[in-house]
């Protein structure tokens, strides 16, 4: 079952053009410098260890080349190094940007240099993480709860709505961390009564944490039926976990959020039944045009959808999915 939530999908092939130029790119800028006589867009993303951010960076410097703007993209080392990030933000800043983009890792450290922005005349889009601030003028994500939802829906027909499952989480201080725990959560609370939630740890995004996390959850609860993991390292730590203990896939089901070429392996391999994929080198793009339109006085909507799909082992490899899976 294909589930389609998307605006501005890009074309299968000009998107896989642009993910391998982003995955050939080796860092926080792209290829461009500030300053001239186009504007200059500061983009600061939460990371750099995902192939994600590289497709959403692809997007992004797509918009950048069609808008005739300048762009930086960089994110932190990891996603847990929410100072490295606010001091990224900060330089941003301090170079005095016609607008930033950025995906907050911790929306509430965030707050006072959001301020700064404002006191500044700078427009902020928020992308991929939702900010808890009414400064951004919009947000340009995936709708993380109706996205984990889907998830959790699918994780429930594989295990035959009954049994226990559990989640490991990339963050709890992030919006979308909070959203895709509790878009799955919610969806098995109001919908499955004969599922119960045993466990919900949070490993930063890093596969050897998340690992280690689901070892002990399956150690804790031998009667696990499904673990689901909320972003590409959290997925891969957990599908980790599964091969290093010896399980059979059969007897613990994986669901997975965003892809990569280990999650893709991983479905292909009948490790994982599946999992949600974004549209990132949509969220890249949009978050470019919106901060385009910010410039130019232009009203924006509050959020962005640039949606979502379930991909297993039965699509894959269909056209629509192709165009959005990043590796």
């Amino acid at each position: 079952m294909l589930k389609k939530r998307t605006i501005g999908v890009l074309a299968g092939a000009v998107a896989t053009a642009l993910i391998l130029a982003g995955c050939a790119s080796d860092g926080g800028d792209s290829g461009s410098s500030e300053g001239g006589d186009r504007p200059y867009v500061a983009l600061i993303s939460k990371g750099f260890q995902h192939q994600f951010w590289q497709a959403v960076k692809a997007g992004a410097e797509q918009a950048a080349e069609e808008f005739d703007v300048e762009v930086t993209f960089e994110g932190p080392d990891t996603e847990a190094d929410v100072d490295q990030q606010i001091q990224m933000l900060q330089t941003a800043l301090d170079k005095s940007p016609d607008a930033i983009g950025f995906a907050a890792l911790d929306s509430q450290a965030a707050g006072p240099l959001l301020q700064q922005a404002k006191d500044s005349d700078i427009p902020v889009i928020a992308f991929d993480s939702g900010v808890d601030s009414d400064i951004p003028l919009t947000t340009a994500s995936t709708d993380n709860k109706a996205a984990a939802a889907e998830a959790a829906k699918h994780m429930a027909e594989a295990i035959g709505h009954e049994g226990k499952v559990a989640l490991v989480v990339h963050d709890q201080t992030s919006v979308t961390g909070q959203d895709r725990r509790d878009g799955f959560v919610e969806y098995l609370e109001e919908n499955e009564p004969n599922i119960e939630v045993v466990d919900i740890q949070y490993g930063g995004g890093d596969q050897a944490k998340s690992a280690d996390l689901a070892k002990a959850i399956i150690a804790a609860n031998p009667d696990l039926k499904g673990i689901y993991g909320s972003n590409e390292g959290s997925a891969i730590g957990v599908v980790q976990a599964v091969k290093e203990l010896g399980l059979d896939p059969s007897q613990l089901t994986v669901v997975g959020f965003d892809s990569g070429k280990a999650q893709m392996d991983a479905i292909r391999d009948g490790l994982m039944i599946g999992a949600i994929t974004q549209n990132p080198v949509g969220i890249g793009y949009e978050t470019v045009k919106a901060a385009v339109d910010a410039i130019n006085g232009k009203s924006l909507p509050k959020t962005i959808d640039t949606g979502f799909y379930w991909y297993d082992a039965t699509n894959i490899d269909d056209e629509k999915i192709q165009a959005v899976l990043y590796e």
